[in-house]
């Protein structure tokens, strides 16, 4: 745990011998994800919510990258998969306790099973098994906590992970390059300054994010298109890349020591990161790691999807004692600096 989340190292955490359940969830949502993605603008605009900063349903091309401009190369959609969330009388207590917070109380929106049938029940499904896998990396941090921190309260992370009914998770669909000679990188866009061009250097700020390993789809041999609805079985998960088709392409780290560090997540293990909760209530002993997605150049029509599943305290916890602030607050700040 240290090595993986300490002073040295890159914030991240590998979990292997998963579910038996995992392989095959994983590759039926990420390729609900090209699926949906590549549904009529009409319907995808149905599954859009404004009001929530389309933190909630589908969203592309609301999210601002690092020079201001309207990121149009990834599309997005959020969930909030926590049981608890869905009980009677929750979300409208949220609504009356946090108004104009649609962001973190907004009701899920889900395409219909005549859209796509399954959709839905994979993906909870999938989420409650990272979720599961997240409790027992939150314990392992207590532990250390306990040990490390003066007046730690005994089992906080774990407990803010398996009751929170704030958790948020991303299933995401980064687009095919452009193939057009307008859009063909510079030379400049190789720079290192240039690299995150799929999504722009950023810290997560919940308490740990659950990441899948990225799928790669070549969507001009195997087209994410369905007939028109209504449906009556789930679609066929799409065939799989054994690897990107630009191996400068995924996710990238910046280390504690300055340097930018690629990451990949073996296909059948999950992997933990660090965010900026976890590091207000661990007083900085775990620390939010940089970090940006690089997209693939060169030619093809290769869509990259992967899922993150935000844990996170419930608005009202208290993240940091002495200064009293909320993750309300924080996640308010958040939210109005990126959307």
């Amino acid at each position: 745990l240290v090595a993986a989340f300490g002073p040295s190292s890159l914030g991240i955490l590998i979990v292997r011998d998963l579910s038996p359940s995992f392989p095959d969830l994983r590759h039926k949502l990420l390729s609900y994800s090209s699926y949906l993605a590549n549904l009529p603008a009409s319907t995808l605009a149905r599954l859009e919510i404004p009001a929530a900063k389309w933190l909630t349903g589908w969203s592309c091309g609301k999210e601002t990258l690092k020079d201001g401009r309207y990121d149009t190369l990834k599309g997005s959609y959020y969930v909030n998969p926590a049981p608890g969330f869905e009980e009677p009388g929750t979300q409208e207590k949220l609504r009356e306790t946090y108004p104009g917070f649609e962001e973190y109380t907004a009701a899920n929106v889900w395409p219909g099973e005549d859209v796509l049938p399954g959709f839905e029940e994979t993906f909870r499904d999938l989420c409650t098994l990272i979720t599961d896998v997240a409790v027992l990396v939150a314990r392992a941090c207590d532990q250390y906590a306990q040990s490390n921190i003066p007046d730690y309260k005994p089992g906080y992370l774990e407990h803010v992970v398996q009751t929170s009914i704030s958790t948020k998770a991303r299933l995401l669909h980064y687009f095919p390059p452009p193939q057009s000679p307008e859009s063909t990188p510079t030379p400049a866009a190789e720079d290192e300054d240039d690299d995150d061009d799929w999504c722009a250097t950023h810290l997560d700020h919940g308490c740990l994010t659950g990441l899948t390993s990225a799928m790669f789809v070549d969507e001009s041999t195997y087209p994410p298109s369905l007939p028109p609805s209504p449906l009556t079985s789930p679609p066929a998960p799409l065939p799989e890349l054994p690897s990107s088709p630009d191996p400068k392409a995924g996710l990238y780290i910046h280390s504690r020591a300055g340097s930018v560090t690629k990451v990949a997540i073996p296909r059948d293990c999950l992997a933990f990161q660090t965010g900026e909760a976890l590091e207000v209530i661990t007083r900085g002993k775990f620390r939010a790691v940089p970090h940006f997605v690089r997209g693939a150049r060169g030619e093809g029509q290769v869509a990259r999807n992967t899922l993150a599943v935000f844990t996170q305290p419930n608005l009202w916890e208290v993240m940091d004692e002495e200064g009293g602030m909320a993750f309300a607050e924080w996640a308010r700040r958040v939210v109005e600096k990126n959307h």
